[in-house]
């Protein structure tokens, strides 16, 4: 006995809108592939327009691009750039929050001089906010 289907089943697949999405897809990567910088090391530092916000800055202290400091409108030699800090602000104890160093640096200032200023203020547990100059 020949039993026959009266429906027979297609085994095709449609491939057209698989197309298109890999097409879509192939636009989409190589519009953003577009937008990435590959000059990736082109630095222009520093620069900001952001705030941080923190408790008053208590002293700010300042060097010039020759390598002049400045405590307020005060300058002071590097070697007694410490002392007259502890001067200033006094114990980081006696506050409940630490007291706050504003740093403002020239940008030709080179990073060792902004650095020792930063190991200063971490020695004595004082707070710095860097702010930069210069354009």
């Amino acid at each position: 006995m020949a039993i026959k289907r009266r429906s027979k089943i297609n085994a095709s697949f449609s491939m057209s809108s698989m197309t298109d999405i890999v097409f879509l897809l192939l636009i989409f990567f190589m519009v953003t592939s577009t937008l990435i910088s590959p000059n990736a090391l082109k630095l222009l530092l520093p620069q900001s327009k952001n705030q941080t916000r923190a408790n008053k800055p208590l002293v700010s202290v300042s060097i010039t691009h020759d390598l002049r400091y400045a405590v307020g409108t005060q300058q002071v030699p590097f070697s007694m750039l410490e002392r007259k800090l502890k001067q200033e602000l006094g114990p980081a104890d006696a506050f409940e929050q630490p007291p706050t160093i504003s740093l403002h640096a020239d940008k030709r200032v080179p990073v060792d001089n902004v650095v020792k200023v930063m190991n200063i203020a971490k020695r004595n547990k004082y707070k710095l906010i860097l702010a930069t100059t210069g354009q």
